[in-house]
């Protein structure tokens, strides 16, 4: 029977010897190599790690998926414990995918992942209640989109819709002329406001009102009371037409050193580039159509077919722009 037992050398390194006093073992600093190489090789435990984030303004739900396994039960975090947990999950895997809804918070969430080292989608919101039970959950939203991203990181495209992320400059660039669009729809809700006024006494009004002669008609004709009353009206309508105004422009000013084509207006042309951003990313025109939401409807089944008006499922300010164009063109 052979037995080893470890001896000491001179120079205080570690040996095996059998029991006829040969070495048969290695030195401790090469034996403490090779066990922290191995333990180096064998840090990923997962192939890869998906994470379905179901983003709020304070909270996030987290459900994680490990491999193929069944995803695990969702989790409750803020976003500092968000980053940190994501931060270890990339030490468990070899690839960390993750994928949230866009909406009201942004691509922030999104960069952020992204200089982490994460393959982040940010996708089309949408109904995840696939059995129609009625129910709906932050927990269940954060499940339904961790299943989703399986099926889509392992090939299947039709998943879910991914949103493009514009780059810094396209969202500063798209900010100016959207802040343009709400300042529009703001001075026109006083105005509507202002009108509606007038006409519970008798009076009917077009436009701009509070200018020129058709205020000297209200002052003539509207009583006091009600005169100033649209007096507060208009202290907030001319500060908010004045910035309009100074977005107008500085809108229009950007398109002057590009190519607008014929019958387009510097303003739609400018409003619309920078909402499409990048045109090359549409390979057919069933893509810009969809985009668009001009689709049209259609339910059929069996033999029976009926189509319907435009689905609207695309970006609305891009619709409406097109609509604008296509009536100044007809007139």
């Amino acid at each position: 029977m052979n037995i080893r037992v470890p001896a000491k050398n001179k120079k205080g390194i570690f040996l095996l010897l059998d029991d006829m006093n040969c070495q048969v073992g290695v030195e401790t600093a090469k034996l403490t190599t090779a066990m922290k190489n191995t333990t180096e090789t064998t840090t990923k435990s997962y192939d890869t790690i998906k994470l379905g984030i179901d983003a709020h303004s304070k909270w996030y739900y987290v459900a994680r998926q490990l491999d193929g396994a069944t995803p695990q039960p969702v989790q409750k975090m803020e976003l500092d414990g968000l980053l940190h947990f994501v931060a270890k999950q990339q030490k468990l895997a070899g690839e960390v995918h993750a994928c949230y809804e866009a909406g009201a918070f942004g691509y922030y969430l999104h960069r952020k992942l992204e200089s982490m080292g994460v393959n982040n989608l940010v996708v089309q919101p949408q109904d995840w209640d696939e059995r129609g039970k009625g129910v709906k959950t932050d927990r269940i939203d954060a499940l339904a989109l961790c299943q989703r991203l399986d099926r889509y990181v392992r090939g299947n495209r039709k998943a879910f819709s991914v949103v493009r992320v514009p780059s810094e400059e396209e969202e500063r660039e798209r900010a100016i002329s959207r802040q343009r669009g709400q300042l529009v729809r703001e001075r026109q809700r006083l105005q509507a406001m202002g009108r509606s006024l007038l006409a519970m006494h008798g009076i009917h009004v077009t436009g701009k009102w509070w200018t020129g002669k058709t205020w000297a008609m209200i002052g003539s004709d509207a009583p006091a009371w009600v005169v100033e009353r649209l007096k507060i009206y208009i202290k907030l309508i001319e500060p908010v037409e004045a910035e309009e105004r100074k977005l107008t422009e500085q809108v229009q000013e950007a398109a002057r050193d590009r190519k607008v084509p014929k019958g387009v207006g510097a303003l739609s042309f400018e409003v619309l580039r920078r909402e499409v951003g990048d045109w090359s990313r549409f390979n057919n025109r069933r893509e810009v159509s969809s985009y668009t939401g001009l689709c049209p409807r259609e339910h059929s089944s069996g033999g029976k077919r009926r189509g319907g008006s435009v689905n609207k499922s695309g970006n609305p300010r891009v619709r409406a722009m097109l609509v604008e164009m296509v009536w100044r063109m007809i007139r």
